[in-house]
């Protein structure tokens, strides 16, 4: 009896070795499945950042320079007005035209909701008190047109609406804005824009139209052959 006791002991023994031989081989996955995983996680994250946090975007016209340049790349936080978190004089946001929603502006908040805006001969009043003059701002032309003629230079009194914005360019006389079509409604802002993470001087780029299939190798040999040339390396990561 105890000769089999010390046999079954053994066996246990063998078993349980072999046993644990089995567990500590670790399942090792191919690397190109490793790489395939780590793509789809970040492909994951940059669509959930996209859809919910943050958005890019490609400015093409001048009236936010010397701030924002045509040609710049901005990311804009879609995230910066929730929470009770409310639209502030010297935001610059990026909003749905009120004409026409489905073009994107960016402009400059220079006065809120019951403020009331007067320009005279250039000078940008808000509830009779001068406004804050952005540090890149600026005008281009000497003339100073008649409020009869042009609301560019002389403009109002206006009273923003409730729960609206007065948003202007900071190139001021190179700008369509509130004073030539109204304020902004809040439902209209679509985040505020945060900071420049590319920016390429405009120039002869390919036009890009439908099919699209020749424009795109286009656009390849334009990018490569204008790399980096075109960039405006002191840009990158300038914040707003």
């Amino acid at each position: 009896m105890e000769q089999d006791f010390l046999i079954q002991e053994v066996k246990r023994a063998e078993t349980n070795k072999q046993a644990r031989k089995v567990l500590d081989v670790k399942y090792e996955k191919p690397l190109w499945r490793e790489y395939l995983e780590t793509a789809i996680i970040a492909l994951v994250a940059a669509v959930i950042l996209r859809i919910f946090v943050v958005s890019a975007y490609r400015v093409s016209s001048s009236s936010m320079e010397d701030t924002i340049y045509e040609g710049d790349y901005i990311f804009v936080n879609k995230l910066a007005y929730e929470m009770g978190t409310e639209p502030q004089i010297g935001d610059i946001i990026v909003f749905k035209y009120p004409n026409n929603p489905q073009k994107h502006y960016i402009k400059r908040i220079t006065a809120t909701g019951a403020d009331v805006v007067q320009i005279a001969d250039k000078v940008v009043y808000v509830n009779d008190e001068v406004a804050q003059i952005p540090f890149d701002s600026k005008h281009t032309d000497k003339r100073n047109i008649p409020g009869d003629l042009s609301f560019r230079d002389n403009f109002g009194p206006y009273e923003v609406p409730f729960d609206s914005y007065f948003v202007l360019g900071d190139n001021r006389d190179d700008s369509r804005d509130s004073r030539f079509w109204g304020s902004v409604p809040h439902e209209n802002i679509l985040g505020k824009a945060v900071f420049v993470y590319r920016s390429w001087t405009p120039g002869d780029a390919p036009a890009w139209e439908f099919p699209y299939i020749i424009e795109s190798v286009e656009w390849v040999g334009y990018g490569l052959f204008n790399f980096p040339s075109h960039i405006r390396w002191e840009r990158l990561g300038s914040a707003l």
